[in-house]
């Protein structure tokens, strides 16, 4: 367990990034958390007195990570942009990512999909598994799970998924 301070930052333009808020891990840090680490990796601990787990660090190159800072957790942590967080982190272990049993099912019905499913990084994995969750309707859930489905048998990401159809706006 490493036991540091941090400023919530927040990136104006920064590709896909920009205007996400975030605390900045440097490689020293890191390297304490979870020693020669190049990819994402799940933490857990306490930001200020809040418990989390499960968390992903995101990579910015040369060994540096961010842990991105939702508008829900800025909410509960009652703290935004400029403020200084108490941090106690460690490698999440224990994480384990469950699979919705609806998507599952349709994945194994194909071989290959679950198989590529399952060789992606796990923050990808969850970027699916939230996304569905997130729907308010059946009709919703089921609409996505058909997207998600068509997207990984064509052998595109999230991003490019979500962009599908998306018309540009002058």
């Amino acid at each position: 367990m490493i036991i540091f301070k941090a400023e919530i930052e927040r990136f104006a333009e920064m590709g896909e990034k920009t205007g996400w808020s975030y605390i900045f891990i440097p490689q020293v840090l890191a390297n304490q958390i979870k020693p020669d680490c190049k990819k994402s990796f799940r933490i857990k601990g306490k930001i200020d007195q809040l418990n989390i787990e499960g968390m992903a660090t995101v990579p910015m190159g040369e060994g540096d990570f961010i842990l991105a800072l939702k508008a829900s957790l800025r909410k509960q942590l009652k703290k935004e942009v400029g403020a200084v967080l108490s941090l106690e982190l460690e490698e999440d272990k224990d994480f384990k990512l469950e699979i919705p049993e609806d998507l599952k099912l349709c994945l194994t019905d194909e071989p290959a999909l679950i198989a590529g499913f399952l060789k992606m990084p796990k923050s990808h994995q969850n970027w699916y598994i939230n996304w569905l969750n997130s729907a308010k309707t059946e009709v919703t859930r089921t609409k996505r799970i058909v997207k998600i489905v068509s997207a990984l048998d064509r052998g595109i990401d999230f991003g490019e998924m979500m962009r599908e159809g998306k018309t540009l706006k002058n």
